[in-house]
């Protein structure tokens, strides 16, 4: 009881203080009418934080396709947002993940969060500039869609041993990871989300890390990944535009409770349940996107790549664990 207590108070005071830092902001810049413009997003960020916190999917990943697919948000506008959001919010996550003692793996977590801030920056810097926002748009719903079907095949078709944390890693197995999480960095740095996608599946399909293990290890590298974009796009390059300031102010209350809550309940209920919701909503995603965009050649192509490029990988992956099935 005390111990639980402890824990608590760990996460109770960080949270009055953001919401009291929020709060006495919001009244002394009159920024309440916030709301009457930017209440759809908040809304969003009600079911998105909750999804951040239950999955490897960071808010970004329901925020994104929302903003640009539907409000038509320029794509740097939702990027830049999501880093902001998922800075508050999948950080609270962490912090109710560790205080509560949910098990995370650790070598996972710091090899693969090395790589993603490596990514985060060289992406940033060299490859964001170059991105066309429909480029962009399409670029997301089509990596998605290969995990997607990957999440499929990991929680609906292949029978397979879990592990409770990595084996012991070899000098070429740990680079392996840490390239992942550079790909991934550079995911984030175009679309405010990515690095715990590539490296929970990785995890998860390559050496058959627990689910309840992988995901909320994921969830606090998304936590660090947004952090550094947040920081990047705010006091080094100054490109953190002022409608994602907007956007973040209307959510910072929903997103403190929602990816806690999130992550509360992963660990009460059956994981095939949280898949099957997010193979859903990937799946809604990629139709919304063709429906929208109504792609070109040139662009259709670049969906193919991308969506063939994941496939590939999660295959290989997939072909790997099987193989070393028998060593488990």
């Amino acid at each position: 009881m005390i111990l639980r207590r402890k824990r608590l108070l760990f996460f109770t005071l960080p949270a009055v203080t953001i919401l009291s830092v929020w709060l006495y902001f919001m009244h002394s810049t009159a920024s309440w009418e916030l709301f009457r413009d930017n209440w759809y997003m908040t809304l969003v960020m009600i079911f998105g934080s909750f999804i951040a916190g239950a999955s490897s999917e960071g808010g970004g990943a329901i925020a994104y396709p929302v903003m640009t697919l539907l409000f038509n948000i320029d794509p740097d506008v939702a990027r830049n947002f999501s880093f902001a959001i998922q800075s508050i919010g999948m950080t609270f996550a962490s912090i109710w993940i560790i205080t509560s003692g949910i098990k995370i793996e650790k070598n996972y977590l710091l090899l693969a969060g090395f790589g993603g801030f490596v990514g985060i920056i060289l992406g940033t810097i060299y490859i964001t500039p170059l991105i066309k926002p429909d480029f962009a748009k399409m670029m997301f719903v089509s990596f998605w869609l290969s995990f997607g079907i990957a999440l499929w095949i990991v929680n609906f078709v292949n029978t397979r041993k879990t592990r409770q944390k990595l084996p012991v890693l070899s000098v070429y197995q740990k680079s392996e990871l840490l390239l992942v999480g550079i790909a991934g960095g550079i995911f984030s740095s175009v679309l405010g989300n990515g690095l715990d996608i590539c490296t929970f599946s990785f995890v998860v399909i390559k050496y058959g890390l627990s689910e309840k293990i992988a995901t909320p290890t994921s969830v606090i590298l998304m936590a660090s990944n947004a952090i550094a974009g947040f920081i990047l796009h705010t006091f080094f390059l100054d490109t953190m535009q002022p409608e994602a300031i907007n956007y973040w102010l209307v959510c910072i209350p929903v997103v403190i409770f929602g990816a806690p809550l999130g992550a509360f309940v992963i660990n009460r209920i059956g994981r095939k349940k949280i898949a099957l919701l997010l193979i859903l909503i990937i799946i809604t995603q990629f139709f919304t996107a063709l429906y929208v965009i109504r792609p070109g050649l040139q662009l259709g192509l670049f969906s193919l790549v991308i969506f063939l490029t994941g496939m590939i990988l999660f295959f290989v992956l997939t072909r790997t664990n099987h193989h070393s099935k028998k060593t488990l």
